[in-house]
């Protein structure tokens, strides 16, 4: 039985005092979970310090991006090794403000998904469809390509330690969320895409997220779908309060 990964998405808020602060809380509040995994996503700048506050807690680092580069004269990125050294386990990749503002591709999201797992880390991969694409009836072919563009030569294997995040782009930050139903039928498209590349029992194995507006009163309703496996937060990763009620709702499945 897949368990649920709840992953806060801290994006570009937070001073480094305010993320050790928050995580501190996080912390505190996650002591007696057991069944749901918890990670957070703060900035690079406080990723080291806040690794430091969850050592030996339920509570696991993710950073949200990295460069398929070893080193090099790559201005403002960071490597594997050097997120591997402070204590990250997971990687965000292919993020749609990424694609959007910073000119990801299915390529480079390929390039980062095989470099984070040669490190020996795990790759949250983003994929979604704008609002557009969905109304213009490119749901299936948009998340068809994204999903073969990310898992080109991955072995099944390797595809077990990743997780998929789904995020329809229009429901990011915006206050709108997909129905269940509307979810659950995209999520279920996306485990049936995984199936075609590596088989059921893959697909019945890997870890499929829902990121779009994820808060404490709709958790509980995206969470019941069958193929929804946990969350990719954004805003309400922000308060402590409010992740740990989305935490609270995927405990209590």
């Amino acid at each position: 039985m897949r368990s649920y990964i709840i992953a806060g998405n801290w994006k570009m808020n937070k001073t480094v005092a305010e993320s050790i602060a928050l995580a501190e809380e996080i912390v505190a509040k996650t002591k007696g979970i057991s069944k749901t995994e918890v990670v957070i996503a703060p900035t690079y700048l406080a990723a080291a310090k806040v690794a430091d506050v969850i050592k030996g807690s339920n509570v696991k680092l993710a950073v949200q991006d990295i460069h398929w580069k070893d080193q090099g004269a790559y201005t403002g990125k960071v490597s594997v090794d050097m997120v591997k050294e402070i204590g990250a386990e997971y990687v965000i990749i292919g993020h749609s403000e990424q694609r959007q503002y910073f000119h990801e591709t299915d390529e480079t999201v390929n390039l980062k998904a095989k470099k984070v797992l040669g490190a020996g880390l795990k790759p949250i991969i983003c994929i979604g469809e704008t609002l557009e694409e969905r109304n213009g009836g490119k749901l299936e072919s948009v998340l068809t390509a994204q999903v073969e563009g990310a898992y080109k030569d991955i072995s099944g294997e390797d595809a077990l330690k990743t997780v998929i995040a789904y995020e329809p782009v229009w429901a990011i930050g915006t206050g709108v969320v997909a129905t269940d139903e509307q979810a659950q039928e995209a999520q279920r498209y996306v485990r049936s895409l995984v199936a075609k590349l590596y088989g059921e029992s893959t697909a019945e194995a890997l870890r499929i997220q829902y990121g779009g507006s994820m808060n404490p009163g709709n958790a509980a309703g995206l969470l019941a779908q069958k193929d929804i496996d946990g969350g990719l937060i954004g805003g309400a990763s922000l308060k402590a309060d409010s992740f740990f009620s989305i935490i609270d709702a995927a405990e209590k499945r």
